[in-house]
């Protein structure tokens, strides 16, 4: 399934805005994001398997707060980072 990328992410992805990433749940995909690029996922979710408070995940445009949220292969995934400042 396609994964939209925060462009403060595209370090890790060479520069790319979208890859391909496979699972059969969000965690699971972002597992495989961490197999492909390494060091992603711990900008995605902390220790404790939470997200981070700045980032925000979209399937299919619903905005999900749910690791366990089942996917299917034709699903589209959003990774949003939030602006913070002042």
């Amino acid at each position: 399934m396609k994964v939209l990328i925060p462009s403060p992410l595209f370090s890790y992805t060479a520069g790319k805005s979208a890859v391909d990433a496979y699972g059969a749940t969000l965690s699971a995909v972002l597992a495989d994001l961490e197999r492909q690029f390494a060091g992603i996922r711990f900008r995605i979710v902390d220790e404790q398997e939470r997200m981070r408070p700045h980032m925000r995940f979209f399937i299919n445009g619903e905005q999900t707060f749910d690791l366990r949220q089942p996917l299917h292969p034709t699903d589209s995934i959003q990774i949003v980072q939030a602006l913070s400042g002042g």
